[in-house]
């Protein structure tokens, strides 16, 4: 890149000493970013390493204990990320009470929504499963879940009238 050239036709010899500076400067780091530091940087960071599905406790046979074992495994993952999801849009529903004060309660009603529709699916999900939960009592819990609401309707809901049946 040239200097355009001042009044007297001549190029600034200030400018041209600053870039030459910078050059001397900026050359080296680039070079050392580019082909050391990015060079040896990892393709995953570890705090997004994605694993494989496995099959759920469904699709494992009774005595396949290691499908059994990757199953709890995998729930444990799918519970710990609920959970971070549950507390992230808490966080920010809190943080929309407290920056949207005189009218929170409309500016902040999706954000409570979402928080009371998130917060809804995990205990529906994970509740009631106590301290020592596996994947199969949340499979049995879900089962249960479902059966009772095709014979009575959503839970929370009422029950349906028994003379329509």
């Amino acid at each position: 890149m040239e200097d355009p050239p001042s009044a007297n036709g001549k190029t600034n010899s200030y400018a041209e000493f600053m870039q030459a500076v910078y050059r001397t400067v900026d050359r080296p780091v680039t070079w050392f970013r580019e082909k050391v530091v990015v060079s040896n940087r990892p393709d995953h960071v570890y705090y997004h390493q994605k694993f494989r599905r496995v099959p759920t406790i469904d699709e494992c046979y009774t005595d396949d204990l290691v499908c059994r074992f990757e199953a709890q495994q995998q729930f444990n993952r799918d519970k710990l990320v609920d959970s971070e999801i549950v507390q992230l849009v808490r966080q920010r529903y809190k943080e929309c009470l407290i920056s949207e004060q005189p009218d929170h309660t409309r500016k902040c009603a999706k954000l409570m929504a979402d928080f009371q529709q998130v917060s809804e699916n995990f205990c529906m999900k994970y509740s009631d499963l106590g301290p020592l939960n596996n994947v199969k009592d949340a499979y049995m819990k879900q089962k249960h879940r479902m059966l009772w609401e095709r014979r009575h309707g959503k839970v929370g809901t009422g029950m349906k009238d028994q003379d329509a049946l």
